[in-house]
């Protein structure tokens, strides 16, 4: 699986994707692989104020309950209410299917994060 090199990465296994001041946030083809079959996806409100590090939901599988870490302080300003019916197009395309929208409160704040060639060495590394 080749991670985009426009997304950084988390340890929680998350991936943003940033333009401008803005950004999309999802979870990672290794996070849905580890998962399993998603089978619920919560998300947070639209408004509300996300801290770097803070949980902001949860995704359900037939394994296990994980909990969504927000890689980027912001605002909420849309989320993909198309997982929330069909959860399983996560499986199907987890760097295609993103799950919250944010404004960003420092969009400088995600160039601490992996790049694709440092979340793949931290895979191996966990395995």
């Amino acid at each position: 699986m080749a991670y985009p090199n426009d997304y950084r990465y988390t340890k929680e296994h998350e991936w943003i994707q940033v333009k401008g001041n803005t950004a999309l946030v999802g979870i990672t083809d290794h996070a849905q692989e580890s998962l399993g079959d998603i089978v619920f996806v919560e998300l947070p409100k639209v408004g509300a104020q996300l801290k770097k590090g803070d949980t902001f939901g949860t995704v359900e599988s037939v394994k296990a309950v994980s909990d969504l870490y927000a890689p980027a302080s912001g605002k909420v300003v849309e989320i993909n209410g198309d997982l929330t019916q069909s959860p399983e197009n996560i499986n199907k395309d987890a760097h295609g299917s993103w799950m919250v929208k944010l404004e960003l409160a420092d969009a400088k704040e995600a160039d601490s994060l992996l790049s694709s060639a440092d979340y793949e060495t931290y895979i191996k590394e966990e395995q």
